[in-house]
């Protein structure tokens, strides 16, 4: 296991005098920031603070942050849109978790003259994550984890196999790779297929590996079909009502990579309509993930609050690298710059 710096408090403890930058980390749900990296080089050069609470409100976010000159934003959890940046005058760096963001208008930000820089993403966080939804559904974990601390009945469900079955995975990348490394020592057959994917590619991952024909192939041959896709304009709704109809009736979709790679509605339908087993899902259109959303609480679902680059390691270099990227910048030459540099 990764060792983390020595823990720090969720605010830098010295007062900073007014004339300091300020820096705001968003979206800190665990109060892990400061004591997942060591944020001491900036202590006395920058007033850095942690938003615990998730403010999807335009306006409540820009009264919270307006003052900051620097934002560190974790994933895509706050859009960074025209509209936003514009009620964010001092805003001059941002920095964000991984080296892809989406929610994140990069040609706003140049226009602007606001600096977008990355860090880091390991893909181990996100492929074990895929493994513990499918075992948690082949295996009926919460249901019987459920049993057992409620005291209802002990050993209410069989539990499917892997070992012989057919893992389809949509994409074969880095994250891809990894899963398909992990289903092929559980002694699975593994089906990859993407727009770009050729027979090369597969060929490299060893034997027990094929490209599927075309993505008809994937969903139909397959016991469990895990997503691995970048969102893009071209996969976006990539899985639709076509594809969910052909799953087998046992099969489980599992996606820990974003939701809109899915059509949701048609999603909703085949989960209600058992049109296969069911659903691992990690991703949603809206996150958090409203109260009130069905997919909290249909008993086909097995749904975790977006935990697959939530780790010790990942978080260390997340933030290690922020303090890097704010460092760099301070020195007049930015580091890990996305969208190419700011007017």
């Amino acid at each position: 296991m990764t060792a983390l710096p020595t823990p720090l408090p969720n605010t830098l403890p010295a007062p900073s005098p007014a004339s300091l930058p300020r820096c705001a980390v968003l979206d800190d749900f665990q109060g892990a920031a400061l004591s997942s990296a060591d944020w001491g080089p900036l202590r006395g050069r920058v007033d850095v603070r942690v938003l615990r609470e998730h403010l999807a409100d335009r306006e409540a976010l820009a009264a919270a942050v307006g003052d900051c000159e620097i934002l560190v934003v974790m994933r895509e959890r706050t859009p960074l849109d025209a509209a936003l940046l514009d009620l964010l005058p001092r805003l001059r760096l941002v920095v964000t978790s991984g080296m892809r963001n989406a929610s994140i208008d990069l040609a706003a930000c140049r226009e602007r003259g606001i600096t977008v820089c990355g860090t880091a993403s390991g893909s181990e966080p996100p492929a074990e994550l895929t493994w513990a939804l499918i075992l948690g559904l082949v295996r009926h974990v919460t249901t019987e984890a459920r049993a057992v601390r409620e005291g209802g009945p002990w050993q209410s469900t069989v539990g499917g196999d892997l070992a012989g079955r057919t893992l389809g995975l949509l994409g074969l990348g880095k994250i891809g790779g990894r899963v398909a490394a992990v289903g092929r020592a559980f002694g699975m057959d593994v089906l990859a297929w993407s727009p770009n994917l050729t027979e090369e590619r597969v060929a490299a991952h060893g034997d027990g590996v094929r490209l599927a024909k075309d993505k008809a192939e994937l969903f139909a041959a397959s016991d469990v079909v895990s997503l691995h896709l970048v969102l893009s304009d071209r996969t976006r709704g990539i899985v639709g009502e076509p594809e969910l109809r052909a799953m087998r009736p046992g099969a489980y979709l599992v996606n820990t990579s974003r939701a809109g790679l899915v059509d949701g509605p048609a999603l909703l339908r085949a989960l209600r309509g058992r049109w296969f087993a069911g659903a691992g899902l990690d991703v949603y259109e809206t996150e958090p993930l409203p109260a009130g959303d069905p997919l909290r609480t249909l008993p086909n679902v097995l749904a975790l609050p977006h935990l697959g680059y939530v780790s010790e390691a990942n978080y260390a270099r997340y933030f290690g690298q922020a303090v890097e990227d704010i460092e760099a910048y301070l020195a007049g030459a930015p580091v890990r710059e996305l969208g190419g540099p700011a007017s």
